[in-house]
């Protein structure tokens, strides 16, 4: 039976990704979690209608698949190739039950240093998944990633300009993803939350917390909530004002929780959701 303190926290695969996806349904319903949020690469291995399955049949509710995006190719082969995959990713996310595909939208291509240019073939390519999108049942979410990783990962840094960028769509078919790990030094941020809610785009909110110093190649070094200096209250808050009801998912990349027994990770990221999210 799920506590009142865990209705709307989700696991996000990648927080204990050393669980394999019947490991990790076992483990989230021995311990009362219902909310998983699923990563496209253990599902494919695992098989995507098989996932669908087991998690049904284990009660758990996916509340997104993580990720499309990548989007910002010049070379006409690679953008096919892109779009083609977030349609699969779509695919995907409708055959799981999912109605959030998360996107990361990608960093600029080798040789290149237009970030306008970017985000505009960001555009391009969301006014042909949008609709495609929606026709399966499906919202897209782009998510900004903090500034670090706008050169190689993603050209989006700013909640303001995910919306910039989301509010040439209807918001049914794309939004944004609210991560505070990624948006928590922004002072514009809590405008951009009340922004983003008044217009329906808050599709999903994530928690990670920042702690320093950052490890070799960055992209590993979300903290445990409640081990760094991001006040998660705080930021439920805003979302919450902005009209935010849905759930809350942890994710967090971090090879010291990967080495540990994923069990122990979960039960400890559930507990340190209640403490300092619920």
């Amino acid at each position: 039976m799920t506590t009142p303190s865990l209705e709307r926290f989700s696991i996000n695969q990648m927080t204990v990704k050393q669980l394999s996806v019947p490991e990790l349904a076992d483990a989230c319903t021995a311990l009362g979690v219902r909310n998983v949020g699923l990563w496209r690469e253990p599902v494919q291995s695992y098989g995507v209608e098989a996932t669908a399955k087991l998690v049904r049949d284990a009660g758990l509710t996916v509340t997104t698949l993580c990720r499309g995006g990548f989007l910002t190719a010049i070379d006409p082969a690679e953008r096919a190739a892109a779009l083609a995959d977030n349609r699969r990713a779509v695919d995907e996310a409708a055959t799981l039950g999912t109605d959030t595909l998360v996107l990361v939208s990608g960093g600029l291509p080798a040789g290149s240093k237009d970030l306008h240019g970017a985000r505009e073939r960001i555009a391009d390519a969301l006014a042909e998944l949008g609709p495609y999108a929606e026709r399966h049942g499906v919202k897209l979410a782009i998510e900004p990633l903090h500034p670090m990783f706008a050169s190689d990962r993603c050209v989006v840094s700013t909640l303001a300009q995910a919306l910039d960028l989301a509010e040439r769509f209807p918001a049914h078919q794309v939004g944004v993803t609210v991560d505070t790990y990624h948006i928590w030094w922004d002072d514009q941020a809590p405008a951009q939350i009340a922004r983003a809610g008044a217009g329906g785009r808050i599709h999903t909110f994530q928690l990670a917390d920042w702690t320093t110093p950052l490890p070799e190649g960055v992209l590993n070094g979300r903290g445990q909530i409640g081990d760094g200096a991001i006040d998660m209250r705080e930021w439920k808050g805003y979302v919450e004002a902005a009209g935010y009801t849905g759930a809350i998912e942890v994710e967090l990349f971090n090879e010291e929780l990967w080495a540990r027994d994923g069990r122990e990770v979960l039960k400890e990221t559930a507990e340190r959701f209640t403490e300092h999210a619920a």
